[in-house]
This record gives structure tokens, C-alpha cells and sequence, in this order.
């Protein structure tokens, strides 16, 4: 058990330092993008449900904090962990399991934008298609690297 919590306290690094790596500014809303969802996703596919989840969403918050976002660090979690816990628990068992991980994380940031004080409807939809383009882009990167990791790390054999 404690070393499934070492996976998870190494990949919430791992997703904090990768959000952190690369930040486009978003013109007009002070906002960025970033490529931190497609270690949400791996994070969520490699270890499954809510370890997935808390990794990526804690990870996602981290690097709100230490990028000085800390008004999004609350929404941060819990759009990426759900985000991640989604594509965790579906992502073996349906072959759509994409478009609920990343409608999920859209559609919390559109709304927390909208209620944050200081952004409002106008600067929620500024965002939207940035915030799509980086679900769909960290998506399926994450799907790509988590595959990546399985056939190169194949499961032990019984």
C-alpha cells in the first residue's frame, strides 16, 4: 500500500513540474496554456481512479500555487482530479472515455471563471477554446505517453 502513495506523491511532482514547464499566456485574460493535462491523464490511466486523481489534481494545484494562480488551486483540483479519475476509471472500460474526462475539466473552469471574482462570463468564454484546445491536446498526449509506458514496462509475467 505505501508504495502505491510513492507513485502518487512522485507523479503529483511529476505533473507539477510539467504544468509548470511550458505556459503560453493567454492574450486578454492573464490566463495560459500548458501541456500539465497530459500528465493528468497518464496519471489517471497508470494508476487508476482516485490515486489517479489525486495525483493529477494535486499536482495541477501545486503548480497553480507555486505559478502564483492561487485563486485556481481549489478549482484546479478538482477539475483535474476529476478529469483524471474519469479517464482512470473509463479509460479500460469504454473507447469514448475521453470526451467526459476532457468535457469535464472544460466545463468546471468555464464555470469557476464565470464565478471567480475579477473574470466573469466575458473572460470564461475568452478561455473556453483555449481550455478545449488544452483538454483535447493533454488528452490524447496522455494516451499516447501512458501507451508508450505499457509496452515499453510490459506487466511481469505470472
Amino acid at each position: 500500500m505505501r508504495i502505491k502513495w510513492l507513485w502518487v506523491v512522485l507523479f503529483a511532482a511529476i505533473t507539477a513540474a510539467i504544468t509548470m514547464l511550458v505556459r503560453i499566456p493567454i492574450p486578454g485574460t492573464g490566463g495560459y496554456l500548458n501541456v500539465g493535462d497530459m500528465a493528468v491523464i497518464f496519471c489517471g490511466l497508470f494508476l487508476r481512479g482516485w490515486l489517479g486523481a489525486i495525483a493529477g489534481g494535486v499536482g495541477s494545484a501545486i503548480a497553480d500555487i507555486l505559478g502564483g494562480f492561487f485563486i485556481f488551486a481549489p478549482v484546479t483540483f478538482i477539475a483535474k482530479g476529476l478529469e483524471g479519475l474519469i479517464a482512470g476509471t473509463l479509460g479500460t472500460k469504454s473507447k469514448y472515455w475521453l470526451i467526459p474526462a476532457v468535457l469535464a475539466m472544460v466545463v468546471l473552469y468555464f464555470i469557476a471563471e464565470i464565478l471567480i471574482p475579477g473574470m466573469g462570463f466575458a473572460a470564461a468564454l475568452s478561455e473556453l477554446p483555449f481550455n478545449i484546445i488544452q483538454a483535447i491536446v493533454g488528452g490524447f498526449g496522455g494516451y499516447l505517453i501512458y501507451n508508450a509506458v505499457r509496452m515499453a514496462l510490459p506487466p511481469p509475467k505470472k
